[in-house]
């Protein structure tokens, strides 16, 4: 059961996470607590996906990139944590069938627009799947910017205690003014996703999103 695992999760991860970093989650009230809905985050490390699952009350299915389920390490945490995969710089029919099943379901679809972690820590320009599936199903949209999890990729952080913090923002919907989505309007849509999280950011983090309503 879904709910079980996610109770399993926070179990495990939320001591580790007060005990080897300075955790605090900020916003949690704006998570609506039943129905569809797509959480939006940056992507700064692999220890992402339980971070969220531990700082959202809701049970999160994600989307993660093909390659990882065949790593043999890797490979079962992304099953874990209630991941199907996406082949990234393809239109992947199956994994945009999930996606909707997801929300059908009334449950929350984890997504890391980006598609991949910043090498940087800074967010990268984002793509236009998480824009596409929310209008497809007209999906409430959560933005989460997540800070500090980028000190988590070398194991030595254990012995720093690095600040995470987990920003939740306010959920919001893409305006759409019907008929077939275009990549003329995707854009523009995915732009205003990431933004959102950019808002929840430090400047230090924005990267591509610094200052972009002046370009």
């Amino acid at each position: 059961m879904p709910w079980f695992h996610d109770l399993g999760i926070t179990f495990v991860m939320r001591p580790l996470l007060f005990l080897f970093t300075r955790y605090k989650v900020e916003g949690k009230n704006n998570v609506p607590q039943q129905g569809p809905l797509i959480v939006v985050s940056n992507h700064l490390s692999m220890t992402d996906p339980p971070v969220l699952s531990t700082s959202i009350p809701r049970s999160i299915v994600f989307m993660t990139k093909e390659e990882l389920f065949s790593d043999p390490i890797l490979g079962p945490f992304a099953r874990g944590w209630h991941a199907f995969p996406v082949r990234r710089g393809h239109l992947d029919r199956e994994a945009l069938r999930q996606a909707d099943q997801v929300l059908r379901d009334g449950l929350a679809l984890g997504m890391f627009p980006e598609a991949m972690r910043s090498a940087t820590g800074k967010m990268q320009q984002g793509y236009t799947g998480a824009a596409l599936i929310a209008l497809r199903n007209k999906s409430l949209i959560l933005p989460v910017g997540i800070k500090g999890a980028d000190k988590l990729n070398k194991i030595n952080f254990i012995f720093h205690r690095p600040e995470l913090t987990v920003n939740i923002g306010k959920p919001f919907t893409l305006p759409h003014s019907g008929g077939r989505l275009t990549k003329e309007q995707l854009a523009p849509a995915t732009d205003i996703i990431m933004r959102k999280i950019a808002e929840l950011l430090p400047e230090s983090y924005r990267g591509y999103y610094a200052d972009r309503e002046s370009r």
